[in-house]
This record gives C-alpha cells, sequence and structure tokens, in this order.
C-alpha cells in the first residue's frame, strides 16, 4: 500500500535537518545546549524539521568537554564552521566586540544565517551586520540582546509595526532591580544591597553599562533611527540611600533604574538614571531581579512585557527562539525579510535640553528666610517649587526635600550650583528625576 500524501509530507519533515553551529558555550551557550535537548521530541511538529548542532566553538576543549556528552562536536578552530556548507546557522554567544564581529560578518559573506544575544556589539555596529544580512539575504536575529528572555525587538519591529511608538521604559538590570527592591523592601543600604546581589551571584560589574546598551538598541527600533551607545546619558545607583528611599515612600512611589527612550518633536531622547515613579505605575510592581519593558505606542496606548530579564535558560530561549524562525524562514525560502530598519535619522537631545520633575533633598541652616532665599535662588535659574517637605532636623540644620515643576535639566543645574555656593546651605544631599 501506498504511503498517503501526509504521510509522506510527515516523513519528510522528519528527515530534514538544520545544521547549525555554537559559538562559545559559557553560561548561556550552555542554556542553549540544554534547550536545544530539551525540544527535541517536539521540533518536527512545531517547525517541520530538526535542528542539530554540528559544532560548538570553544577555546578550552578539555574544560568544555565536561558540559557536553558528546566531544565531538567542540572544536577551536574557526574555520571548521565558517568552511562548512552544511551549517546554515551560527549562533554567536562570545559577548563583547571581537572576535564577535569578525566571526558574524564571516559568516553572514559565507551565506550562513545568525543568532546573537550580543548587547555591546549590536549597540556599536547593528546596522554594519544588519546591512550585510541583508546584501546577503540571510536572516540577522538578536531577540536575546535585550532584556533576556523577555521578547520585546520581535514585538516592536513586528507586532507593534502598525504604531507610532512614542516612549520606551523599561528596568531592563536584574542586579540594580533586585538592590532597588532591598534597599525599598527591607530598607537596606545601598552597600548592604549590592554585597547581597553578590552574594546571590547576581551582581556583574557594571549593571548601569549593561543597560546603556539595552537602551540604545531599543531606542533604535522603536524610532526607526539609530541610537549609539554615546547618545545615552547614563548615571548609576550608587548615590541612592535609605534616606530617599524612605522619603519615596512617603510620596507614594518607589525609587527604580530606569532606560528611558521617548522621541519628542525636539528630537529622540535616550537616558538611564534613577527615577521616582507612582506606586501605580505598571512598572513599580517589578521587583527582584525580574525585568519589565513598558511601550506607548499611538495604536496600541500602553503595553507592558514582564519576566525573567537574564540567567542560562530565559536568555537561551530567547536565542532559541530566533533560531526556530531562521528554520522556519529556510524551510520556505524566505530569509531576510526583517532586517535594518533605521530609516529615519532623527537628532539626539542633549540632556541639558530635556525636562523633568525633580526630587532633591539637602540640609540647610534651621532659622528664618532661608527657605524664602533658597526659593529665590530657585526661581532665578526658571525653576519653580512644586513642594517643599521638612521632617528630620540634624543639630543647627534642617533637612528638606524640594519637588519642583518640570524644568530643563540645564536650568536645574544653574540654580543648584547657585544653592550650593550659599552660606545656609550645608550639603545637597541627592538629586532623583520625578517621572
Amino acid at each position: 500500500m501506498l504511503p498517503s500524501v501526509a504521510e509522506k509530507e510527515k516523513k519528510d519533515m522528519a528527515e530534514r535537518v538544520i545544521k547549525a553551529a555554537l559559538l562559545g558555550f559559557g553560561t548561556v551557550g550552555g542554556g542553549v545546549y540544554k534547550v536545544l535537548k530539551m525540544q527535541q521530541e517536539e521540533m518536527v511538529s512545531k517547525l517541520g524539521a530538526r535542528v542539530e548542532l554540528k559544532k560548538i566553538l570553544v577555546r578550552n576543549i578539555e574544560k568544555a568537554a565536561q558540559k557536553t556528552d558528546d566531544p565531538s562536536l567542540l572544536t577551536n578552530n574557526w574555520k571548521e564552521i565558517v568552511d562548512d556548507p552544511e551549517i546554515e546557522i551560527v549562533i554567536e554567544l562570545i559577548g563583547g566586540i571581537e572576535p564577535a564581529r569578525t566571526y558574524i560578518l564571516e559568516a553572514l559573506e559565507a551565506g550562513k544565517n545568525v543568532v546573537t544575544a550580543n548587547k555591546d556589539l549590536i549597540a556599536a555596529d547593528g546596522h554594519i551586520l544588519l546591512d550585510t544580512a541583508a546584501k546577503n539575504k540571510k536572516d540577522f536575529l538578536h531577540e536575546a540582546a535585550v532584556a533576556g528572555g523577555i521578547p520585546i525587538i520581535r514585538p516592536i519591529k513586528q507586532c507593534l509595526a502598525g504604531n507610532h511608538i512614542s516612549e520606551v521604559m523599561g528596568i531592563v538590570n536584574g542586579t540594580t532591580n533586585f538592590i532597588l527592591t532591598k534597599m525599598s523592601q527591607n530598607g537596606m543600604e545601598f552597600a548592604d544591597a549590592l554585597k547581597l546581589a553578590q552574594d546571590l551571584g547576581y551582581a556583574e560589574s557594571d549593571p548601569t553599562a549593561d543597560v546603556e546598551g539595552l537602551v540604545a538598541i531599543l531606542a533604535s527600533a522603536a524610532f526607526n533611527s539609530r541610537v549609539t551607545f554615546d547618545d545615552v546619558y547614563t548615571e548609576g545607583i550608587t548615590k541612592i540611600t535609605a534616606t530617599d528611599i524612605e522619603y519615596a515612600n512617603e510620596m507614594g512611589c518607589v525609587i527604580k533604574l530606569l532606560g528611558v527612550a521617548r522621541n519628542t518633536p525636539e528630537g529622540i531622547e535616550a537616558r538611564v538614571h534613577p527615577m521616582l515613579i507612582d506606586v501605580n505605575h505598571p512598572l513599580a510592581s517589578v521587583n527582584d531581579a525580574y525585568n519589565a519593558v513598558f511601550v506607548q505606542g499611538d495604536a496600541v496606548q500602553d503595553a507592558m512585557f514582564y519576566g525573567r530579564g537574564a540567567g542560562e535558560l530565559p536568555t537561551a530561549s530567547a536565542v532559541v527562539g530566533d533560531v526556530f524562525d531562521i528554520v522556519r524562514n529556510i524551510l520556505h525560502d524566505c530569509c531576510g525579510r526583517i532586517g535594518c530598519t533605521c530609516y529615519k535619522n532623527l537628532p539626539i537631545k542633549h540632556m541639558n535640553e530635556i525636562s523633568s520633575k525633580f526630587f532633591i533633598r539637602m540640609f540647610v541652616e534651621d532659622r528664618p528666610g532661608v527657605l524664602a532665599n533658597i526659593a529665590s535662588v530657585f526661581g532665578n535659574s526658571g525653576v519653580s517649587l512644586a513642594q517643599v517637605i521638612q521632617r528630620r532636623k540634624k543639630d543647627q540644620y534642617a533637612e528638606i526635600v524640594v519637588i519642583t515643576d518640570e524644568v530643563k535639566e540645564k536650568n536645574l543645574k544653574d540654580a543648584l550650583a547657585v544653592a550650593k555656593g550659599m552660606s545656609t546651605v550645608k550639603e545637597i544631599s541627592g538629586m532623583i528625576r520625578v517621572a
């Protein structure tokens, strides 16, 4: 009896194997290896083919051999991968700029599709890589480069393509969010919360820089205009104190390190810094090592993407999702559908020209007329005070908190420079922007 058409198609699907190579076998590379094995039984049904790792590029074969049940996959020779015509997908998880940049470009020029989680490289040279992929009609996908396991690049470029996006704002670093959560919920000082994060294996050397690249990538995708590392203003959380947290709570706010990208008539705002946000804002409830990205569009209005932003398997989930997308494209001969979408050339607003409300905490002499003098200094620089709070005294000094109306950054800097020189002002203890 001859097989039916359906049976033949199923058999053909089961026999189709797409060969891939993995560059790097660290935390995320190991996660990708595990996820691909976890998906083996369902791949054919999901994709119409099987994905099979043919090679894994590592520096130390002996060390890497302990992480795989098939040491024959391991190589330290890039040429074995780039010159192999059977390998159709290269998964770059080395990180850093070089040699990752060279490997990706060579892979694309050799007619291979590429998946990466390399946020630094995308932020620096994403347009070059995307243009090279387009020239060779191949896919270059990088969902895992932003917010780990949370899907955001594909939703912006595909699901939300019918929108003019005005704002992307997110908590996209689990370390800083964990620290601020512990400071807020447990009354910890920064140094103690940082040590706890390090003890738990969360803390990287410079978490703020990590967010900087993510904002550049998100802004480029959302606003269809190139934004690079150098365009992003960056300020960390090291100066945030338990006292700042306490005042924020009294005001019905929480403090979060936010990556903010806005498309304004004057240009793109791209910045990373702590902000006070209202407890009712969707991002306020994102705690511990979780990440979230909030998107505002003219059609969808508000949307938020939430989940684990980092880690072995969450990041591997995003990588394998890209791999599966490419497999579908290969099977239907439609690779290279979505490339660089930066078809605009919008200006980048300087931080001095960006307007915000501000939370300012200072110690001043506790005597009549001081507050009036301070208000006058602020007013002379075009800074209007919306609220003044006095809660504590220390010797002959009173601690006051000033909340300004919305004002340009440069005006506030001018006001603070004059205030610091006043004999009645002992110190300006903190300055945080208010959403």
